[in-house]
């Protein structure tokens, strides 16, 4: 069967799966032995964001490039340590990959997230062989709501940006979807933003779960 000539690139914590209490736990231990208090509504401004702007927001602009991705480091170490000890699919999630994939739609990553944060989620939920392009931290220089890693994603699957739709949970993701000319849905289960503040950002649909549609829902919004 021919490949289709559009494709679905994902962001994966709070999307894909749900990392968050593991990512905002390995946050609190990291700051904390910094001698900072991490608070809910840093994790809220921060989540969806690469770890050099996010150590930047939350420690200031002084520290060198070194420092922070020693610091960012220690706080993925801590966030695998817990995420190996299981990890699983969100709802609906496994259909959809599936579905997608036996229309044979290409279906990329593109997330805020280190590499070997994203290897080892795909490793544990047995996922990594829906995607042909993965693109992670490493692969840019700026995050989102830069446009720069959806781009780079549909770049990688030879897709034009306009026939790509992008599936996050994140108001900075629907606003880098949209500012690489995507169209995008939007997902509320891990419940980090709501569905009023997606639409604001741009989202062309939202859900609660990926349980309420299927690969035929997210062609026709290509239509």
């Amino acid at each position: 069967m021919a490949t289709r000539d559009w494709a679905v690139i994902w962001d994966v914590d709070g999307t894909l799966v749900d990392t968050a209490k593991l990512h905002h736990e390995a946050w609190v231990l990291t700051c904390a032995r910094l001698g900072k208090l991490f608070t809910p509504q840093d994790f809220a401004d921060t989540f969806g964001r690469r770890n050099p702007e996010i150590i930047r927001h939350l420690l200031g602009e002084h520290l060198t490039d070194e420092e922070i991705a020693q610091i960012g480091a220690d706080k993925e170490d801590l966030y695998r340590t817990e995420a190996k000890k299981g990890v699983e699919l969100l709802p609906g999630v496994g259909q959809l990959l599936k579905g997608i994939h036996q229309l044979a739609v290409s279906q990329g990553i593109g997330t805020s997230a280190p590499r070997k944060n994203l290897e080892l989620i795909l490793e544990i939920t047995a996922s990594t062989h829906f995607f042909a392009a993965q693109v992670a931290m490493e692969d840019t220089t700026r995050g989102k709501p830069d446009p720069e890693v959806f781009l780079k994603a549909a770049a990688q699957l030879n897709i034009p940006p306009q026939r790509c739709i992008v599936l996050e949970d994140a108001i900075a993701g629907v606003q880098a979807a949209k500012a690489g000319g995507m169209k995008c849905i939007g997902v509320t289960f891990v419940g980090h933003h709501p569905r009023e503040k997606l639409i604001q950002a741009g989202a062309d649909h939202v859900v609660h779960s990926f349980e309420e549609i299927d690969a035929r829902f997210i062609e026709q919004l290509l239509v």
